[in-house]
């Protein structure tokens, strides 16, 4: 056995359980006295939240049934999301537990009157008290607010952005050209066919020119989703749907899902290339598919496209743009990042990726990042919301 799948089954789980038992500690066991029956629930909530998150997160990559993956998925995950931001809140608390206690003991001898020597201990004790319960209140709402603002943002579907995008190479006659660019939309046991055609509306009201989805549909089997799948087949577009595989096709067996979106109409793009009007629209395999001799292969995606024409390259994953700046690519779409999701998770995917969300330039090549339709793991977002982005390319000699 390896060093990482020892940190990955001993290391994180226990990590796991000391932090539960911290917050169990400040948030239940300080706050209440023995027996008590409101220390009995938040023992019990600090026993099933874990391990149901436990099985959710196992259940995501085995082969779990999706129908026993749903009971657990929902509960599991919204306590990983719950959990990440009382432990938040508590570690705030940390900091200002001390100044209450010390802010109300002057209170206190400013207008304590002392008849009885035992009055002070109880005082203190008293003070102490209300303090850890207004933290843990104040904790507790907070998280259960994040948690539930997140997740009605999330089931409420991507909201539409949109972004201009000056191509040197494209002709005056294809100015304005708008493109749908979707990403990481995830149907699986937590998100279904009614958030599948929330998708499909919100884009289809937009009515693009072309739609491109850059990877991440699905977390799960064709046969256990077909049906979630079935509103995307619906999308509509002048110059139709175009797709490349992401990371979460390769966990789920990409073979069937590339035969699958090429029977509900959209266009895989293998390492492959479509001439569109006014440019080429190239797309690669992520880079999750080297493990099975089926990664990313620029070259042949790239390779003898007519030099005069502005490229366009679909790569879910932004750390391709490295390959799409040797390449000449002059924009790249991409997805993957979700924009951190889950705050302060933000800063950790901005440490992986050259760019997060939205447009940025490396050297002649332009890459746009979107957050994504959906979400993965916990169905919430904090500080990174969802969107479909139309991006609107302009010509330089328009």
């Amino acid at each position: 056995m390896t060093l990482v799948p020892v940190l990955a089954v001993v290391v994180v789980p226990a990590v796991f359980g000391a932090l539960h038992w911290y917050l169990y500690r400040r948030l239940i066991r300080q706050n209440t006295s023995r027996g008590a029956r409101a220390r009995r629930a938040g023992a019990a909530l600090f026993v099933v939240g874990p391990l149901l998150a436990g099985t959710a997160v196992v259940g995501g990559f085995s082969s779990m049934p999706m129908a026993v993956e749903r009971v657990v998925a929902w509960p599991g995950y919204l306590w990983l999301a719950v959990f990440l931001y009382l432990l938040l809140g508590v570690l705030a608390g940390e900091v200002v537990r001390p100044l209450l206690n010390l802010w109300l003991t002057h209170r206190h001898r400013a207008s304590a009157v002392v008849v009885d020597p035992a009055t002070p201990a109880a005082d203190l004790l008293s003070r102490r008290l209300f303090v850890s319960r207004a933290i843990a209140g104040v904790a507790a709402t907070a998280a259960v607010g994040v948690v539930g603002h997140g997740t009605h943002g999330v089931l409420n579907g991507p909201s539409v952005k949109r972004s201009v995008v000056p191509l040197a190479k494209l002709s005056r006659a294809h100015h304005g050209f708008r493109i749908a660019v979707v990403s990481d939309i995830h149907l699986g046991p937590l998100l279904g066919r009614r958030f599948a055609q929330r998708v499909t509306d919100t884009i289809n009201g937009t009515q693009p020119d072309l739609i491109v989805v850059v990877g991440d549909v699905v977390d799960g089997d064709v046969d256990e989703l077909s049906d979630a799948v079935e509103p995307l087949a619906r999308l509509r577009a002048r110059h139709g749907t175009y797709f490349v595989t992401g990371n979460h096709e390769y966990i789920s067996g990409a073979d069937q899902w590339v035969e699958k979106v090429r029977e509900m109409g959209w266009r895989p793009l293998e390492n492959a290339r479509a001439e569109l009007p006014g440019f080429t629209l190239a797309g690669v395999n992520d880079f999750e598919g080297v493990a099975t001799g089926r990664g990313p292969d620029f070259t042949k995606a790239l390779g003898d496209r007519d030099p005069a024409l502005a490229t366009l390259l679909l790569a879910h994953q932004p750390t391709a743009v490295h390959e799409a700046v040797r390449h000449g690519v002059d924009l790249q779409l991409s997805g993957h990042t979700h924009g951190g999701q889950l705050w302060p998770f933000t800063y950790v995917a901005e440490a992986a990726n050259p760019t997060v969300a939205g447009l940025e330039r490396y050297g002649d090549t332009q890459l746009y990042v979107s957050r994504g339709a959906g979400a993965w793991g916990p169905p919430t977002r904090v500080g990174a919301p969802s969107d479909v982005t139309i991006v609107e390319l302009a010509s330089r000699q328009a």
